[in-house]
Parts: structure tokens; sequence; C-alpha cells
């Protein structure tokens, strides 16, 4: 059976755009829908002002890139807290603990248990005013590259009954870090608190070379000083030792304030 023409007129004289349109009216309406959403999620996402640019697009072999920019206002950060450092670190070096007992009085007072004590006066009174404080041994292993805002070695000077001019108090710095700011609010306050004099032609190579100065990290100020001599200061260095300690203290406050 062969086909049937179709000699419709309207259908052979009609343009060649009107027949394309009639036989493809399906795919026609996907790509209008299609065509409006892409317009209905790029007007969502654009932002207000039309202000939204393509900075850069690059060819990477098959791939193009093209990082789009999406102008965001500024959010000024609120902080709800003041944000404060972290507490400083004071080393506070019991002059002989741990190793031996240092000077020694006829009555068997020793410096050890004088330096000890000035230590532990030393770092409460430190912590009640929000200064964190480590207690350390004469060779405390902890000594090795030791970092901290400042460290002090307490040492009590000779219990022989020498003359009368053997009272007072002397300090040496560490030679390895500049210290003298550390030594000098030391000093000050030291002598101001105690009304001992200060002896500084009376500093001993051993305390001038102490050890810890070259144990402890670089960049580290530190000082040892002997408080007082065990003979005639020994009152004031153990049953009314206020003075004293309120020497060092305000001696690291000052530093600490300086620094």
């Amino acid at each position: 059976m062969q086909p049937q023409r179709n000699d419709s007129p309207w259908q052979n004289n009609s343009p060649f755009w009107q027949r394309f349109i009639r036989r493809n009216i399906p795919l026609l309406i996907y790509l209008f829908l299609a065509f409006a959403g892409m317009l209905a999620v790029y007007w969502y996402f654009n932002p207000s002002g039309g202000d939204a640019e393509v900075i850069a697009s690059v060819v990477s072999g098959t791939q193009l890139s093209a990082p789009l920019v999406k102008n965001v206002p500024a959010k000024p950060v609120e902080q709800r807290l003041a944000q404060s450092t972290g507490p400083r670190r004071i080393g506070i070096i019991a002059g002989h603990k741990g190793f031996d007992s240092g000077a020694v009085c006829a009555d068997g007072l020793t410096e050890a248990s004088i330096n000890a004590a000035l230590a532990e006066k030393l770092a409460v009174n430190l912590q009640s005013n929000g200064i964190r404080t480590e207690i350390l041994d004469e060779f405390d292993a902890r000594l090795t590259g030791y970092s901290a805002a400042a460290l002090i070695s307490i040492h009590a000077d000779s219990c022989e009954p020498i003359n009368e001019l053997a009272t007072g108090f002397k300090i040496s710095g560490s030679s390895f870090t500049d210290s003298s700011k550390l030594s000098i609010c030391m000093e000050n306050a030291y002598g101001t608190a105690t009304q001992l004099p200060y002896h500084a032609n009376t500093i001993t190579a051993d305390m001038a070379n102490y050890h810890a100065f070259r144990e402890i990290s670089p960049g580290t100020p530190a000082i040892i000083i002997e408080v007082g001599f065990m003979y005639l200061d020994r009152k004031r260095l153990t049953i009314e030792s206020d003075p004293v300690v309120i020497g060092l203290v305000n001696g690291v406050t000052c530093f600490l304030e300086q620094s």
C-alpha cells in the first residue's frame, strides 16, 4: 500500500519557521522553562544593587573556572569580654634547696632554711597579686632553658661574727641577659623596705658567675640576691621578716610594671 500524500495547501505553503515551531513545540516549551528557571535562580542569588562581578576567568585544560565575588556588608565584631594577656611567670630559686645546707650558724640555723622560708613567703605574696610563681631547687632540672619574666635566686650571707659592718644585702645580675632593670628595681625597693645598707663592693665571683645564669633561656632577666647576714641580720631574716618579703615583692612589682 502506498502512503497517501498530504496535499493540504496550508501545510505545503506554510513558511519553514512555522512548520518548525509546530513540529518542535514540546522542545521549545522545555527550553523556555529552563531559561526562565535560570533567570529566576540568577535573580534570587544576585546581590541587591547588582554589584556582583565575575572577577576572573581562567581556562585550565578543559575546565573553565570563574570565581564569583558577592558584596557582603561589613559587620562589626563585638567583643563581649575584655581580652587580657596570660599571667607572667616569676621563677624563685630557694638557695641551696635540694642540694646542701649552705651557711650554718653555731646553733644549727641553716641558710637553706632561711632561703626556703623567704622564697615561700615571696611566692605566696606574688600569687595573691595574680602573678604566677614557681619555687625551684638550687640545681633544679627545670632550670635548663628556663623561660620566665624574671628569675630571682634568694641567698643569705655568712653567719660568722665578722664585724659591725657585716650587715646588709647585695645583688648581682646576669651578664648573659640584660638584667639591669630588675637589679635596679630590686636594689631600690629592698633597701627602702628593709633599711639595710647595700654592699656593692662585696659581690663575689660566685655571685657574678652564678650557675643558673648560664642555664636558663637567653632573654630571661635574672639576679641573685643575698638578703642579709645571718649573724647581725638574723632577727630580720627570721622572726621579723615582713620588711624583707615586702622589699622582694616590691622589687618584682617594680620590674613588671616597667617591662
